[in-house]
């Protein structure tokens, strides 16, 4: 360590990195401003912004003046100088952002998952990309680096998913690799969701927090201690797998996806809506007759609030979150699924947790995404400045 100390373009990158990641943070300012808070001197400071702004990682964005003295530039991180995509891969929908380095989006685009092999769902997501690209104004290959959620477990070793019975083949990420061209990164779509509502959403600001998605399945970010935490084998938060105490012994859908999420899940939802002689095609069109007072369609929502309290109940006792915040195309609609839930948890015991909707909508997954892969990206960048 000593010796790599003593490298001249080692400090030198390592200065720059610094203070991209202080204007990353903070926004414009000036030179002196910068040596101030970084304990770096006038003259480095100098020197690793003009270098930085020769390669067009940051530019001049103002002056102020009226100060005594001369007029003081102020720098800023130059957003797009270079851009990332964020992918979220799902049973119904795919999507894929591109974004720059502040994470703002530039490029957007959505399409209804009707992919049946692994080949159709990457070459979707592959037309996702290339579109959102063309929507940002850039090439799919000026895209520095990119991060996908997918349901499942990734193993590196294996090169497979892992319990990811919502999509079509254990070989989706080869079949990834080879549809899209820059870097990739594949993570679990739910730990991307706590990432993002760690960034944007109720879990700013928070040490410890659970995110529980219901929707298409069931599974859980997370954070604990300000980091993401994914176990042992990247599987921790498959709650999915939770057994229930309307255990579906012997059902198919239980043993591939789990009681919780054969139960609680959007299909779930459908299932026991139909049981009870409602003909309706989706957990939407539950939800929503709920809202207009349909009473068999109340009672569904009141024994999916109860599956739902029980759960969460069960996350609170393990990991003692300061919130448990509620996402997914069920779990978002907390003001129906509110009271049964909370009836739910008075019902098992004094474990009170604080439990709040995620107000990400759809794009948790993709700001959790983009998030992971700036910092990729940052990371890139400054390996190729090591030369």
């Amino acid at each position: 360590m000593r010796g790599e100390l003593g490298n001249p373009r080692l400090l030198r990158v390592m200065n720059e990195r610094r203070l991209l990641d202080r204007l990353q943070e903070h926004g414009p300012a000036s030179r002196a401003d910068l040596a101030k808070v970084t304990g770096l001197s006038k003259p480095t400071v100098s020197a690793a912004l003009a270098g930085l702004a020769k390669d067009g990682l940051v530019h001049l964005v103002g002056e102020v003046s009226g100060r005594p003295g001369p007029v003081t530039s102020l720098y800023d991180m130059n957003a797009g100088s270079a851009h990332v995509a964020g992918i979220d891969i799902g049973r119904d929908w795919n999507r894929v952002v591109v974004a720059d380095l502040r994470g703002s989006f530039v490029g957007r685009e959505d399409g209804r998952n009707d992919a049946s092999t692994t080949a159709d769902l990457a070459a979707h997501v592959r037309e996702l990309a290339h579109a959102a690209a063309a929507a940002a104004g850039l090439e799919w290959s000026a895209v520095t680096c990119a991060v996908a959620g997918t349901p499942g477990v990734y193993d590196p070793v294996a090169g497979r998913l892992d319990f990811a019975g919502n999509v079509p083949g254990a070989d989706l990420v080869e079949q990834l690799r080879s549809a899209l061209d820059p870097d990739l990164v594949i993570e679990n779509d739910i730990n991307l969701a706590a990432v993002g509502e760690h960034a944007y959403g109720e879990g700013r600001g928070k040490t410890h927090f659970a995110l529980v998605s219901v929707g298409t399945g069931v599974g859980m970010g997370i954070v604990v201690n300000g980091e993401l935490y994914v176990g042992a084998r990247g599987a921790a938060g498959e709650v999915s797998y939770l057994p229930t105490a309307e255990d579906p012994a012997g059902d198919p859908a239980a043993l591939e996806h789990g009681s919780t999420e054969a139960l609680a899940s959007a299909p779930g939802v459908v299932r026991a809506a139909r049981a009870a002689g409602l003909d309706l095609g989706s957990a939407k069109e539950v939800f929503e007759a709920a809202g207009r007072g349909d009473r068999t369609a109340l009672a569904v929502v009141e024994a999916e609030g109860q599956r739902i309290g029980g759960l969460l109940v069960t996350v609170w006792a393990v990991l003692d979150p300061e919130v448990i915040v509620l996402s997914g195309g069920v779990g978002r609609n907390l003001d129906l699924l509110g009271g049964a839930i909370e009836r739910r948890i008075t019902e098992l015991g004094p474990l009170r947790p604080r439990v709040v909707a995620s107000a990400l909508g759809d794009s948790g997954v993709l700001l959790g995404a983009v998030a992971r892969a700036r910092k990729r990206a940052w990371d890139l960048i400054f390996q190729s400045r090591l030369g």
